[in-house]
């Protein structure tokens, strides 16, 4: 097949001059692109399908050879049209490198490849975004151009729900979490909310159902929340199944049952059944194919809490409990094709509860671990060291609060659930983590005005990420009083100190901050409830370090130590 190319000033557009069988008709660009945003290409089929969404029936791939010579391949998505006319698909990709991509698109029916597009190139230029996350380190991610990332938000699992507080939309709360210094957050999918992939719904005020593989009331929902994301500069940890899905409460329309039309008669032939999987796979090259392209993708989750999917909760459980083993291999297997289908090369990860799945945390494809805690944040620290010593990789707090039962008074507790949250954050940014521990119940921390005490937060985390040009190690320091909770992290050659007095009375205590180089190093100690500085000025360096005598920590309160 030969190609005609006419070039305009902004766009490229191939009239492609076929024979009758030819399939692709038609492709068009422009043809040069910004490096990190968004490059879309329309193309048009002509040709037949059973099934739009099915890869084994149809799939369209854009091959491209990047400026290094790597070779991508991105899956296409289904735009418009019908089987045996005229159909619109389209390809949205984004160059992380700069200079000449050559590329071509390829077509197949049930599994052949049918018809391909000749040759054509694009060029890529500079600009100052910065790409998508990719690991780093225990405690940092990095952006595509080298700069240092770590996390700070909370769990904003969904809209607002029929019977939810209708203020608390995304566009609500991820305004607020921004304008106080939140860079990452957690979000669903299911039925409630962003139901891409489910025909029935939970929450018709914002959702309609859909006889279509992939619902087109979710579709537009995520592609809303994906661009707000991109203008906002945050990033979505986008959990894609969750463990209710799996269990009673969610099972009778899970679209992967076959009373929804899908292949599984139980949450155990899901993880089990070839179509079932293939069927799965397919969601993933469709999410990778309309969305890989963002930078607002920060991970890819595949499930909340899969040990209470395997086990249940204390109102469903599965008969029989799931093997250790199934999920396991489900998550080997889903993993290596959600890495071979992403050319972006998102991170992804999974979450537990409070189970382990034997096998789970060692899965290559699978770049960070986490689970869930409730009632233990004064753990943090040493649960993350923990994994981190049996698993070597980063591990992440997805969720965490005082209190996990909803049906119980919070106001009842409420000094506990915020002095909770608050310790939640600094522990977490005192621990080897590249996203700080994720709150749950983010309507009550709202309500409660906490969100501008995220500020305070990042203030310490630039300064770090500033000292240390992004290199973090564990510090070394001792405290004189036995109640006071404290961790030292070194970034550079400034050492940062945190002090938590848990009691309920004023404590007076010296501290000791070790293997300080300066001779006589400048000393501020910053309040984290009201974010105010005091300079204790030059203190000289013993032997053994710096000893900071008659610190005072007022009762349930903390500071820092900041010694360069």
């Amino acid at each position: 097949m030969k190609l005609k190319f006419v070039f305009f000033t902004t766009f490229l557009v191939l009239a492609i001059v076929t024979p009758l069988a030819a399939q692709i008709t038609g492709v068009s660009a422009p043809n040069t692109f910004k490096q990190y945003e968004k490059a879309e290409f329309d193309i048009l089929l002509n040709t037949t399908w059973q099934d739009q969404y099915n890869s084994g029936d149809i799939a369209l791939d854009l091959e491209l050879v990047a400026p290094s010579g790597k070779i991508l391949v991105l899956p296409c998505f289904y735009s418009s049209g019908e089987s045996g006319s005229e159909s619109k698909w389209k390809a949205r990709f984004m160059a992380q490198e700069t200079g000449t991509y050559n590329y071509r698109f390829k077509l197949t029916n049930n599994g052949q490849l049918t018809d391909e597009s000749g040759p054509a190139y694009f060029k890529s230029v500079k600009s100052d975004k910065k790409g998508i996350l990719r690991p780093n380190d225990y405690w940092t991610f990095k952006y595509d151009n080298g700069e240092i990332f770590r996390g700070i938000g909370e769990n904003i699992g969904w809209d607002p729900r029929a019977n939810d507080n209708q203020k608390y939309t995304y566009e609500y709360m991820l305004r607020v979490l921004t304008d106080n210094g939140g860079n990452f957050f957690r979000c669903w999918m299911n039925a409630n909310t962003l139901p891409v992939d489910w025909k029935t719904t939970r929450n018709p005020k914002r959702y309609q159902n859909s006889q279509s593989r992939f619902n087109e009331s979710g579709i537009r929902r995520m592609e809303q929340l994906v661009k707000m994301c991109d203008s906002l500069g945050i990033h979505i940890m986008l959990c894609m199944e969750t463990h209710g899905a799996f269990l009673a409460s969610g099972w009778d329309i899970n679209p992967y049952n076959v009373k929804e039309g899908g292949p599984a008669k139980t949450p155990y032939d899901f993880f089990t059944m070839e179509e079932a999987k293939k069927m799965y796979k397919d969601k993933l090259r469709f999410l990778v194919a309309c969305w890989g392209y963002s930078p607002a993708i920060g991970a890819w989750e595949f499930f909340n809490e899969i040990d209470n999917a395997m086990f249940g909760t204390s109102q469903y459980k599965p008969d029989p409990p799931l093997p250790h083993k199934i999920i396991t291999d489900w998550h080997r297997e889903m993993s290596d094709y959600l890495r071979s289908v992403d050319p972006f090369g998102h991170l992804i990860t999974t979450s537990i509860s409070h189970r382990d799945v034997e096998g789970l945390n060692d899965l290559p494809s699978i770049d960070f671990n986490q689970k869930h805690i409730y009632g233990g944040t004064g753990n943090v620290n040493k649960i993350i060291k923990t994994y981190i010593a049996m698993h070597n990789k980063p591990y992440v707090i997805g969720e965490f609060s005082y209190e996990w039962d909803w049906n119980k008074d919070f106001e009842k507790i409420v000094d506990n659930m915020i002095s909770d949250w608050k310790r939640g954050l600094w522990y977490g940014l005192f621990s080897p983590t590249p996203i700080l521990p994720m709150s749950w119940w983010w309507e009550y921390f709202d309500e409660k005005g906490l969100k501008p005490y995220f500020s305070h937060v990042r203030e310490i985390h630039d300064l770090m990420l500033k000292k240390g040009s992004g290199s973090y190690e564990a510090g070394e320091a001792l405290c004189s009083s036995d109640d006071v909770r404290y961790f030292a992290v070194k970034c550079g050659e400034t050492h940062f100190v945190y002090a938590f007095n848990p009691t309920n009375d004023l404590l007076k205590t010296s501290i000791n901050v070790k293997n300080v180089k300066s001779r006589k190093p400048g000393t501020l100690l910053y309040n984290c409830e009201n974010a105010s500085i005091t300079d204790l000025g030059r203190i000289k360096t013993r032997p053994k370090g710096i000893i900071l005598t008659e610190i005072t920590i007022n009762p349930q309160m903390d500071i820092i130590l900041i010694v360069n």
